[in-house]
């Protein structure tokens, strides 16, 4: 697979972006949505922030309290000789229990826009554009994926609390001001990507339950009339028994069209959490019917930036752009930066496997 990573990498890093709560500090600019509007590429970054520590032995974390009438940034201080706490995991800090779960993230994502002349060079805003605002929001927004459906943007990102990570929808015609039309997916649930049109008269999405019993964590399809409801979920893919994608595997990009059927860039963790990229192809009339896949990643973390950082080895995206044949993946690296990659679309087409 011919992939031309652009020699600038990574674009945007945590040290371009100041934070935005005092006495805190900026740690990921990653996971970014992608949009083309008026003339610019627009990154929908997730920045992760978290309170600056001056003590070793202690570990803190922010979230917001919405259990009163005006929400209140909370700084949470925990000591790591604490054995309630499991720190292992630079991403969250676990009860440690015999049944583990989440206790806290280790910081408070929201989202900032990146803006773009060329697709390339990007300035970020001042101001955050996406910024919790509900309970159900408390530990931060992540992870947003962008579909343009006629003049307006839809932007389904991960919201998350204490009562776990669910799916929320916001729509904007310009990017300034939005209308936020609630969660469409409850907890567990997340890697949401609306396709961009209706195929014969239903609105497609991909998802990814996360089931606590039996079952994986993989991709399933579900339609709807109206975008704010969602049925007739079909799983879509499953995991390997071995290789690349035997840990985890979810959407990525929002599918664009080509004349052969529906390509969408998905992510893949192997168990010891190795985060790559592959593709799909979906049925143009029916895209819960996979068609062909790739056997191997189209993008794996191999360039330094990829493979050292908050989260290490990781590859992963939220949005690309197809223009006269090339396909430009923007892709978080490390769950640190935001990277650029371009391949060829008959590249991608020619790797495929049909199934």
């Amino acid at each position: 697979m011919i992939v031309k990573r652009l020699e600038k990498n990574p674009i945007v890093k945590p040290e371009d972006v100041p934070a935005y709560h005092e006495n805190h500090e900026v740690i990921g600019v990653f996971n970014a949505g992608v949009a083309e509007c008026n003339g610019e590429t627009l990154l929908l970054l997730r920045v992760a922030e978290r309170p600056i520590a001056t003590d070793p032995n202690e570990v803190k974390t922010t979230l917001i309290d919405f259990s009163n009438e005006n929400p209140e940034i909370r700084v949470l201080s925990l000591r790591k000789d604490d054995e309630r706490y499991d720190f292992s995991d630079p991403r969250t800090i676990l009860f440690n229990e015999k049944q583990r779960r989440t206790a806290y993230l280790t910081s408070l994502s929201y989202i900032r826009i990146a803006r773009s002349k060329d697709g390339k060079h990007f300035t970020v805003d001042s101001e955050p554009f996406i910024y919790p605002d509900t309970a159900a929001e408390s530990w931060g927004v992540e992870d947003p994926r962008v579909t343009q459906i006629d003049d307006t943007y839809y932007i389904q990102y991960s919201s998350i609390s204490e009562k776990g990570v669910a799916v929320g929808l916001i729509s904007t015609k310009d990017f300034v001001s939005y209308q936020r039309l609630g969660l469409i997916f409850p907890p567990e649930n997340k890697d949401v990507a609306i396709f961009p049109e209706r195929i014969n008269g239903k609105y497609y999405a991909l998802h990814r339950p996360v089931p606590k019993g039996i079952g994986q964590p993989e991709i399933w399809i579900a339609e709807s009339d109206n975008l704010l409801y969602w049925g007739n979920h079909q799983h879509l893919l499953g995991l390997s028994e071995d290789g690349w994608d035997n840990g985890r595997i979810g959407g990525g990009a929002v599918p664009f069209k080509t004349d052969q059927g529906w390509i969408e860039i998905y992510h893949a963790a192997d168990k010891d959490d190795r985060y790559c990229l592959g593709a799909l192809l979906l049925d143009l009339e029916d895209p819960s019917k996979v068609l062909a896949k790739t056997m191997e990643p189209i993008l794996s973390p191999e360039a330094d930036y990829e493979t050292n950082g908050f989260f290490s080895k990781v590859v992963f995206t939220c949005g690309v752009t197809l223009q006269d044949g090339v396909v430009r993946v923007y892709y978080g690296v490390s769950d640190t930066s935001m990277a650029i990659c371009e391949m060829q679309l008959e590249d991608i087409l020619s790797r495929l496997s049909y199934v």
